[in-house]
Parts: structure tokens; C-alpha cells; sequence
């Protein structure tokens, strides 16, 4: 007589979850960042203007444009980790509203002359540029694996907003006064908070985590993928936010007769933009050969464009081809860079992670300005000494990236 065993019960199978829409969600977080970065950056296109009224030196100029960098890297980390928890809509909502107080403080600032009141405005700014580490878990959520490369990459297409601060912020200044203009950045600011909240919704693939602030932070530290892309983050985005703040004094101190404020803030939005679409390029590119072979490619663009703009050119194409290829370079990195984390960190962590290698870039950001300002010679008219820092960086983060693992063999 035999004994009949019954057959094992069959697996359960979670069902896919259902991710169409998804590009329109990451378009609108990437409408509501290019807001964010417009305001995050509305000091810079008018530092000329704030530097003759209020009788600035080099040195207040560099504090007073890195202070917003400095702010919105260190907020990363804390925006990134409660993205975790609270997820993009309620995040972007928040920070878009949080940046709306602190515009009307430089207008203010700006109005009466009064430099410590600006530096503390540029203080609270630096919330707006928080708001990337609200969109790289956001973003993540709506695609599988292997198309996170594109995902973040269209996003980080919000940077587009250092373009628009450049080219459109003078100009407004120019045609409605400076004020005018920072009531007008504020009102974006309210109507993008708005259309996040009314037409945002979170990835069916995003769970809610429950896990405290701190430990979570804590925890994204303690992996070696979190050092590693925040040192290359550093590199690529933080010289992208460093010469998209100090690049039009640079223009205007170089070539005084060549350019002016108008003209600094064009070929700022050009660099600015060159680096927006190579970015989701550089992610695409990513997700195809892998992050690491991209990544290398960006680091030696990086650093022989800071070489022939350590030599100082006439004004003019080359200049402006260099400066081009730098941002190019510059932008296929950071859509490598985040290609390389989403693979490479575990699903509840990936909001913290991103909020600390962020912070790294914005952090990469911050000295840069400091450094040409201090650095600057003015007996020669020159800033080689500070550039030459970045060749030798750039190098290093070459040999670096070099030695790294690709993401495809990470896990």
C-alpha cells in the first residue's frame, strides 16, 4: 500500500506592479526640480549687481555664493531619508514651499544692501537645492533595475533650472527690477508646489519606510558604495554646481572687455544646459555599458578641459567649445554616478544613499568658489592655481573610478 504525499503548495507570486505613467510622474519631478534649482541658484546671475551696490571684495563674493550650495548639500542627507519615509509628492511639496520664505529674504537683502542679511537669505536658500534628493528615490520607484540609469537621468534634466536662473534672472532684473524678479520666482515656486501636490503619485513599487532618520543615515553610511559614488559625485557634480555659480565672475573678471553680466549669464545657461543633456546620456549610456566605463570617460573630459582653461584662451570659440566639452563631461558623470547606485544599494536604503552621495556633490560644490577666490591673482589676472587643484582632483578620481567594480558585478 502506498502512501500518497501531497504535493507541495504552489509559491506565491507577488504580481508586477503596475509602473505605466511612470515617465509622466518623473517629467512633473523634473519640472518641479527645475523650479527648485532656479531659485537654489537666483543669487549668482546677480552677484555682479549686489557686489557693485554693496562694495563687495573676492572673498565676500565667494561666502555669499557658496553659502546656498553649502546649506543644500548638507540638507540632502536629512531630505534624502525622509523621502524615504514620506515619499517625493509630500517631500517636493515641502521643499518647494520651504524655498518660497527664503526668496523673499534676498529680495529683501538685495532692496536695503544689507550683506548679512543676504548671506543669512542665501543660508535658507540652500532648502530649494535640497530638492534633488528628493527626486532620485522618486524616480527610481517608477522603472525596473535596468532602466534607472534613464530614469534618474531624465530627472537630474532638472538642472535645467541653473540654466534659467542664468540666462533669465538678469535679464529679468534688467527689464522689472530685482525685487520684481524674486517675487516672481516666489510665485513659481507656490504654483509648482501645487502641481506636485494635485498631480503627483507615488511609484505602486514604493513602500513606505519606517525606519528613524538617524539609523537610517547611519546605515546608508556604513556601505562602501556610498563612499565610493559620493567621492565621484563630488567630482562631477560639485564642479558643475561650482562653475555654474562662479563662472559668470570668472567671465567678468578674465574678459572684462568681452563680456558683461548679460552676456556671463548666457554662456553660464549654455554650460549650464550642455551638462542637462548629457546627463540622461550619460544614464542612458550607463544602463547599456555599465557605469564605470561612462564614468571614466567624464573624468578625463573633466580634467583636460580644466587644463586648456588653466591656460586662460582669447576669449572666443575655443573658450566656449572648452567650457561646453567640460559641462558634457561633467553631465554624462552624474547620470553614471546614479546608474551606479540604484544597482548597487539595497531597495530601503536608496533614498538615504542618494541624500548623502547629493550632499557629496553639493558639498564638491561649495569649496570650489572659496578656493578661486582665494587663489585668485591679481597681479596676473589669473585663477590657474585653483584650476590646476582640479586637474590634479580630476586625476585622482580617475585612478579611483578605475579600481571600483562595475555596478553589473557590485552585488
Amino acid at each position: 500500500m502506498t502512501t500518497k504525499v501531497p504535493a507541495p503548495a504552489a509559491a506565491t507570486v507577488e504580481p508586477a506592479p503596475d509602473l505605466r505613467g511612470g515617465l509622466g510622474q518623473v517629467i512633473l519631478a523634473t519640472l518641479a526640480s527645475t523650479v527648485g534649482f532656479w531659485a537654489w541658484m537666483s543669487i549668482a546671475p546677480l552677484q555682479n549687481i549686489y557686489a557693485q551696490s554693496m562694495g563687495l571684495d573676492q572673498g565676500q563674493v565667494s561666502i555669499m555664493l557658496a553659502t546656498p550650495v553649502l546649506v543644500g548639500a548638507l540638507g540632502r542627507i536629512v531630505v534624502g531619508a525622509l523621502t524615504d519615509r514620506f515619499g517625493g509628492r509630500k517631500m517636493f511639496a515641502l521643499v518647494l514651499l520651504a524655498s518660497v520664505p527664503a526668496v523673499l529674504l534676498v529680495a529683501l537683502a538685495g532692496s536695503i544692501g544689507s550683506y548679512p542679511l543676504l548671506v543669512a537669505a542665501g543660508f535658507l536658500l540652500g532648502v530649494a537645492g535640497t530638492i534633488f534628493a528628493v527626486g532620485v528615490p522618486f524616480s527610481s520607484a517608477w522603472y525596473p533595475a535596468p532602466q534607472r540609469g534613464f530614469a534618474t537621468g531624465v530627472f537630474g534634466m532638472g538642472m535645467i533650472g541653473t540654466a534659467v536662473s542664468a540666462f533669465a534672472t538678469p535679464r529679468l532684473a534688467q527689464a522689472i527690477g530685482t525685487l520684481s524678479t524674486h517675487l516672481l520666482i516666489a510665485v513659481v515656486l507656490v504654483v509648482a508646489a501645487l502641481a506636485v501636490w494635485f498631480f503627483m503619485r507615488e511609484s505602486p513599487a514604493w513602500a513606505s519606510s519606517s525606519q528613524p532618520l538617524v539609523p537610517k543615515v547611519t546605515g546608508a553610511l556604513k556601505l562602501a558604495i556610498t563612499w565610493e559614488m559620493s567621492f565621484l559625485y563630488a567630482i562631477v557634480f560639485g564642479g558643475f554646481v561650482a562653475f555654474s555659480t562662479y563662472l559668470p565672475k570668472y567671465l567678468l573678471t578674465i574678459y572684462p572687455e568681452d563680456v558683461d553680466a548679460v552676456g556671463a549669464g548666457t554662456r553660464t545657461a549654455l554650460f549650464a544646459a550642455a551638462a542637462v543633456i548629457a546627463r540622461p546620456i550619460g544614464g542612458v549610456l550607463a544602463d547599456k555599458f555599465g557605469p564605470k566605463i561612462v564614468s571614466l570617460i567624464s573624468l578625463a573630459g573633466i580634467v583636460a578641459a580644466a587644463y586648456v582653461v588653466g591656460q586662460q584662451p582669447p576669449e572666443g570659440v575655443l573658450t566656449g567649445f572648452v567650457f561646453l566639452l567640460m559641462a558634457s563631461a561633467m553631465g554624462l558623470g552624474m547620470g553614471a554616478v546614479f546608474a551606479w547606485v540604484g544597482p548597487s544599494t539595497p531597495p530601503d536604503k536608496v533614498g538615504a544613499v542618494t541624500g548623502v552621495v547629493a550632499a557629496a556633490g553639493g558639498l564638491g560644490g561649495y569649496f570650489p568658489p572659496l578656493v578661486m577666490g582665494a587663489t585668485y591673482h591679481a597681479e596676473t589676472n589669473s585663477y590657474a592655481l585653483g584650476l590646476w587643484l582640479l586637474v590634479l582632483v580630476g586625476a585622482a578620481a580617475l585612478v579611483v573610478a578605475g579600481m571600483l567594480r562595475d555596478a553589473r558585478s557590485a552585488k
